[in-house]
């Protein structure tokens, strides 16, 4: 079949808007939090400390909670690709702890600011992330209800490690909201032309 030398070739080009790139970098930063924590050893599977959390409510405070989807589902997709547990049973817990956790943070959305806050959504959102998976363990891979013999341990876990990472969330804002006011406070003022 002849081709036609003066037909040009069909390109798409995708230009990424300040959006995605915020995005990108967020969950950049969530995906290798992931990749060191998939290194600390655990004491128990499916205990971890959920660092890349961190950068959820971090997303959540300041970009909403649509951001703060975008940023998790790619931290699941793509961390599990980098650390090679993609559709493996690790990938669906992960998943479904971060759907139910992310579910429970946009509930928390519509509770009043000034009590919850960073410490308490990450506190609501590591007990939903522990729900999810032991929920969908018990459905698929140990259907015995001998699993919630371990939900003490899953528990105290989820409110520690809650704990920590919204008080780091609470610091990195403050400490964000800190250099906004001593740079807007540097910032020379604009003046008034003079016709």
């Amino acid at each position: 079949m002849p081709t036609n030398p003066s037909a040009a070739p069909f390109t798409l080009r995708l230009q990424p808007t300040a959006d995605d790139q915020r995005i990108a970098r967020y969950a950049a930063a969530a995906i290798a939090l992931s990749v060191v924590e998939a290194a600390i050893p655990s004491p128990l599977p499916g205990v971890k400390p959920g660092l890349a959390n961190i950068i959820t409510l971090v997303v959540l405070a300041r970009h909403g909670w649509r951001d703060a989807v975008w940023v998790t589902l790619l931290r699941v997709f793509a961390g599990s690709l980098v650390l090679g547990q993609f559709l493996a049973p690790g990938f669906f817990l992960s998943l479904a702890g971060s759907l139910l956790s992310l579910a429970v943070l946009g509930a928390a959305l519509h509770l009043p600011a000034r009590v919850f806050g960073p410490v308490s959504q990450s506190l609501l959102a590591a007990f939903a992330h522990i729900a999810g998976q032991l929920l969908l363990a018990r459905l698929w891979l140990v259907p015995h209800d001998g699993l919630f013999y371990l939900l003490p341990v899953f528990a105290l876990a989820a409110l520690v490690f809650g704990l920590v990472n919204g008080l780091a969330a609470a610091r990195i804002l403050a400490e964000a909201d800190l250099k906004a006011v001593a740079h807007s406070a540097d910032a020379p003022e604009s003046s008034a032309c003079d016709d």
